[in-house]
């Protein structure tokens, strides 16, 4: 019988089971503090860059058409025309009609697209012209910047290429927001029409991404990242 338990005079190493399992308890739990502390931290900052640019464009982003100012240029920011499922990209539709709405009521002369041309199978710019333009809009009314990869290029091309101290931004509300305090950053006196919002699932995902999208902007302007291509004006 006396073979069936185990000495720990036999096993010495079993004497250190005691103080293995109470040292990996203080480790896990400190890890568990470390990880927990770099979370809140994340989501501080989240936060506080989410606070920041809209405080930034607080009083300049307007829904309704009767109460936005006039701007010589309008500057639509480009999306995709169909999700990757192929079926309609409301962002998109909900933009050309927030133009559309602008131009037809005398609140803008021109219309700038910036978007995303980078390969000859995806041109946002000259897709929006030609709908633009279905809707009513002259094509010499139509300028294109076929360089807006991200809004922080467009904003600063805007500037820079097309020459624009004042715009107002098309897009939606929260969208607005971040190309307006990346434009005042950068000059830029920027206001912005809000297209209609999507509510739901989709546009669940999209807002998570935009928080994201506003940690990223005050990581550019620290490091003083500049759009993918210029140009001359």
């Amino acid at each position: 019988m006396s073979g069936l338990f185990v000495s720990f005079n036999t096993y010495p190493f079993l004497n250190w089971l005691p103080l293995y399992h109470t040292m990996r308890k203080i480790f896990t739990k400190g890890l568990a503090k470390k990880i927990g502390g770099l979370f809140a931290i994340g989501f501080l900052l989240i936060l506080t860059c989410n606070a920041v640019i809209e405080s930034g464009a607080k009083g300049k982003t307007y829904s309704d058409l009767t109460a936005i100012p006039k701007n010589k240029v309008g500057l639509v920011l480009g999306t995709a025309k169909k999700l990757v499922g192929g079926q309609p990209n409301p962002y998109y539709s909900n933009r050309i009609h927030a133009t559309v709405e602008l131009y037809k009521a005398n609140k803008i002369e021109f219309v700038l697209v910036s978007g995303d041309n980078g390969t000859i199978y995806y041109n946002e710019p000259s897709t929006i012209k030609k709908d633009l333009i279905a809707n009513g809009i002259p094509p010499e009314k139509i300028f294109l910047d076929y360089a807006g990869f991200r809004t922080l290029d467009s904003m600063v091309r805007a500037n820079v290429v097309f020459g624009l101290d004042t715009v107002t931004v098309i897009s939606q509300k929260f969208h607005n927001e971040r190309a307006i305090y990346i434009a005042n950053q950068k000059g830029v006196n920027a206001i912005g029409y809000n297209a209609k919002d999507i509510s739901g699932k989709q546009g669940l995902k999209v807002q998570l991404r935009e928080y994201l999208a506003r940690v990223k902007v005050f990581i550019d302007l620290l490091m003083k990242t500049e759009p993918k291509f210029y140009g001359n004006p």
